[in-house]
């Protein structure tokens, strides 16, 4: 079982919870949360990580406020409440932490709904640690957060649900060509007849237990070929 952890934030201390391999070592990988918060899924989806190998760690993006999932309106109101210089400073705290405890030179992010929007976010401010990028119906509602796409180093892998109502598979086509333009390498996947929060199986009245396997593996494949 993994455990909550404290690490150093920029000058300030973060929070977030930390999932290792049996082994104690790998592949570190950061797990940005949906909108509900650092919830029960997301310490679920780090263990996931850890049983594969890898070191993954989610920060606390909401200092210890949860939103239940029959609660969305609340949940929005969270997110757009958001201090995105404060989000920022977590995230490349929690990238440094995990560089820390695991093995290689640079790490994953792994991000849901406004995580996913979050992780392109993380990866294109930090493209000196961050390796790999995979975006899960990847939602960015701030104005002032759009990525700089052009720092963006990393690999891309976006999933897109084809029933998203969030971000439509029309706005995936248009980033994924946005970022063909600027060279970079990308790996889109669309899922028909999936909805938003897909992978989300806490939710049954949006899972797809089809695609969320499916996302699952090609997500593993992704993150061990460019991170070992």
């Amino acid at each position: 079982m993994g455990e909550m952890i404290d690490f150093p934030s920029n000058g300030a201390e973060a929070g977030g919870y930390l999932a290792t391999p049996a082994s104690g070592r790998g592949p570190g990988v950061i797990v940005i949360q949906e909108w509900w918060g650092l919830v029960p899924h997301i310490k679920d989806v780090c263990e996931r990580f850890a049983a594969q190998g890898f070191v993954a760690l989610a920060p606390d993006l909401y200092h210890g406020t949860k939103v239940a999932v029959t609660e969305p309106d609340e949940a929005g109101k969270e997110m757009m409440a958001l201090e995105l210089g404060r989000a920022a400073k977590d995230m490349s705290g929690a990238v440094d932490e995990v560089r820390r405890r695991s093995a290689g030179d640079t790490v994953g992010v792994v991000g849901f709904c406004m995580g996913g929007g979050l992780a392109m976010v993380l990866a294109a401010q930090r493209p000196d640690a961050v390796g790999a990028c995979v975006a899960f119906y990847g939602l960015i509602p701030w104005p002032d957060a759009q990525p700089d796409f052009s720092a963006l180093a990393a690999p891309l892998q976006a999933h897109v649900a084809g029933e998203d109502g969030y971000f439509s598979p029309e706005e995936a086509r248009k980033l994924e060509q946005r970022l063909h333009e600027l060279g970079k390498e990308t790996e889109f996947h669309l899922y028909e007849g999936a909805d938003h929060a897909f992978f989300n199986d806490t939710r049954p009245e949006v899972y797809d237990a089809g695609a969320a396997r499916l996302a699952w593996d090609r997500t593993v494949d992704f993150l061990h070929a460019r991170l070992g």
